[in-house]
């Protein structure tokens, strides 16, 4: 990747690239048959790096680096470096698995409860026929005996593309201690993607999306729930943004 396509917001390093260039990289990355850990970032995450040391760190070593939120990309226009778009996780996915089965690339789906990720490995081998599915697992599981199962099965799976459906900050620590272990050209955590591929969880229409406002449509589903997050967790990003414009002064 071109050193000029990566810059720092809020203390974290990000990708500036379209998503098609996105998709460029890493078939780069499975080409070249080593481990790469991807990531996105969105408001609650950088108030989380902010905050967190060690998923900084993890962030910060990521190969490949995504915004997946509006409120990101137009905080990058206020500070003077501005992102080409966002790259949103669901759409980056569905992207990757659409190409793994034009290009043969093998795929491992793990993570969320059992009947989801099933159902996500159904929905997807029927709607692309030549998708090789390399293994299938839930992501609950307890325990350092358990936890070393899961990434051997991921390592002897030899897959090219590991999605892993689990909490935040969970997937990123657990894909940042055990990566180059499992060897796997391309791993990305995809967050909700799983609920929203089955149709669990509904994506904001179209317009919704493009004027940022997908955080309210998801409030709107499960008010009690998000409402921490959108109206009190996430109202330190405004803070950081302060802080962010300060120092670039």
């Amino acid at each position: 990747m071109e050193a000029n396509r990566r810059i720092t917001l809020f203390g974290c390093n990000i990708d500036n690239v379209s998503m098609e260039e996105t998709l460029h990289v890493v078939e780069g990355f499975i080409g070249s048959g080593r481990p790469h850990q991807h990531v996105v970032v969105n408001v609650d995450k950088l108030v989380k790096a902010s905050r967190d040391e060690q998923l900084r760190r993890i962030i910060n070593a990521c190969e490949l680096v995504n915004v997946d939120g509006m409120p990101v990309v137009w905080a990058s226009r206020l500070l003077g470096k501005p992102l080409k778009e966002r790259v949103a996780g669901i759409d980056l996915f569905e992207a990757l698995m659409r190409r793994a089965a034009e290009r043969g690339w093998r795929v491992f789906l793990l993570g969320a409860r059992p009947e989801v990720v099933d159902e996500v490995a159904a929905t997807y081998a029927r709607r692309y026929p030549g998708l090789v599915l390399a293994g299938v697992r839930d992501g609950y599981w307890q325990g350092e005996q358990q936890e070393a199962d899961v990434v051997r099965q991921v390592r002897d799976s030899r897959a090219d593309l590991l999605f892993v459906a689990i909490s935040s900050p969970k997937k990123e620590q657990f894909l940042g201690k055990y990566q180059a272990e499992m060897k796997i050209p391309f791993a990305m955590g995809v967050g909700g993607s799983f609920d929203v591929a089955t149709g669990r969880v509904k994506r904001a229409p179209g317009w919704m999306q493009r004027a940022g406002l997908e955080w309210f449509y998801r409030f709107l589903q499960e008010p009690r729930r998000m409402f921490r997050r959108y109206f009190i967790d996430d109202m330190a990003f405004l803070w950081l943004l302060i802080k962010e414009a300060a120092r670039g002064r």
